[in-house]
């Protein structure tokens, strides 16, 4: 049986890239546990301070088959190139016409640039074509 993982970003605002990446993923952010309406009604009544509302966030697949994806604020800020990073796959088979695949990452890119997102570069290698961008705080992942 494989392991399940959770992916977790480090980041300043939990709650700004959670909600970028339940966007981008066509993810849900993570419901409030049983008994409560919202998080903040649960996390008032466990006697957490207001300050520390946003200290975390989650999103979670609403088809329950991907990742759970884990936001945790860290006092310190991005300062190099991600070690891992996530690739989003919305080209289609890769036996299918180039130019069909360009079009349907590039549709994509700017869906994710209204959300936020920031565009570093588009690149073709190996006869692939990807374009690498950035969240709201800077972290690197690719759109295929």
């Amino acid at each position: 049986m494989a392991t399940a993982v959770q992916i977790v970003f480090d980041c300043a605002d939990p709650d700004r890239l959670a909600t970028f990446w339940a966007g981008a993923l066509h993810y849900k952010k993570q419901d409030p546990p049983p008994g409560f309406d919202t998080w903040q009604a649960f996390l008032k009544a466990q006697g957490i301070p207001e300050s520390e509302w946003n200290s975390a966030s989650a999103v979670v697949d609403p088809d329950a088959g991907g990742p759970r994806i884990y936001f945790q604020q860290v006092p310190e800020p991005k300062t190099v190139k991600n070690r891992v990073h996530l690739d989003l796959n919305v080209g289609g088979p890769r036996t299918g016409p180039p130019e069909e695949r360009r079009r349907l990452i590039d549709t994509e890119v700017e869906r994710l640039i209204g959300l936020g997102a920031r565009k570093a570069r588009s690149l073709e290698e190996r006869g692939e074509y990807f374009v690498n961008m950035f969240d709201p705080e800077g972290n690197e992942f690719d759109v295929q």
